[in-house]
């Protein structure tokens, strides 16, 4: 993994929310730790990297740019060097990893300037609301969002499970933004070998849904096959 020196192309621009696009896929896919959430983004076509975390060590054996993100301003400029930058255009796919991890870096920038704790979180809403829509309306390439997986018991003692983000409308609210969100799951074989797949239909316990009606209710680990099946771009 190699870090990508855009600052001298970024053009200043604030984030603003849009609608749909079909130019790309946009899938966000949670799970728990150390599923391959991150080792997913390898499957990505020609894909460039914006991390608020310090977890590449899974992809170390490739040779995929990164951005590393520490607050809103420069998610800010990687958001216009990803949209303006003649150079970002040979960038296929855009990789948020994590939107968890980067709501989290915001949320604590927030606290640290209001004593209020409800200011914090609705600041986070309302900037976290933007930027997801901002990346998902990216038109021409792909964008995956990696989010933590949440359980959560309901009224009947289930065990549900969907992606997590820091106060709980934005969890909530999370899955609205996509068409396709998937649960990477890891589950044992009949040997006893476990096996990483993504779910894309909900069974009632865990979180998940295909509005291209493409996808089989389980499909590989693999981003550019899924990529391939919905809207037949070349992996």
């Amino acid at each position: 993994i190699r870090p990508r020196d855009w600052s001298s192309d970024v053009c200043s621009s604030d984030l603003t929310s849009g609608v749909a696009t079909d130019g790309g896929v946009k899938v966000l896919v949670y799970g728990g730790a150390g599923s391959g959430k991150t080792t997913l983004i390898g499957t990505l076509p020609d894909p460039v990297i914006i991390s608020a975390e310090a977890g590449l060590l899974s992809l170390s054996s490739l040779d995929i740019p990164y951005i590393e993100v520490t607050d809103m301003d420069s998610l800010k400029e990687a958001f216009s060097y990803i949209t303006s930058s003649k150079d970002a255009q040979q960038f296929r796919s855009v990789a948020l990893d994590s939107i968890s991890e980067i709501a989290e870096v915001v949320l604590n920038a927030e606290k640290k300037n209001t004593k209020d704790p409800r200011q914090a979180y609705g600041a986070l809403q309302e900037q976290m609301t933007d930027l997801i829509r901002s990346f998902r309306d990216i038109t021409g390439k792909n964008v995956y969002m990696s989010a933590k997986m949440e359980k959560q018991q309901d009224e009947s003692g289930r065990i549900l499970y969907g992606p997590s983000m820091p106060g709980n409308k934005l969890g909530q609210m999370l899955p609205y933004f996509f068409d396709e969100v998937l649960a990477l799951r890891v589950e044992k074989d009949e040997e006893g070998k476990p096996q990483r797949a993504l779910m894309c239909d909900s069974d009632g316990l865990w979180s998940a849904k295909d509005r291209s009606g493409k996808l089989s209710p389980w499909e590989m680990a693999d981003l550019g096959f899924i990529i391939n099946k919905i809207i037949g771009e070349k992996s």
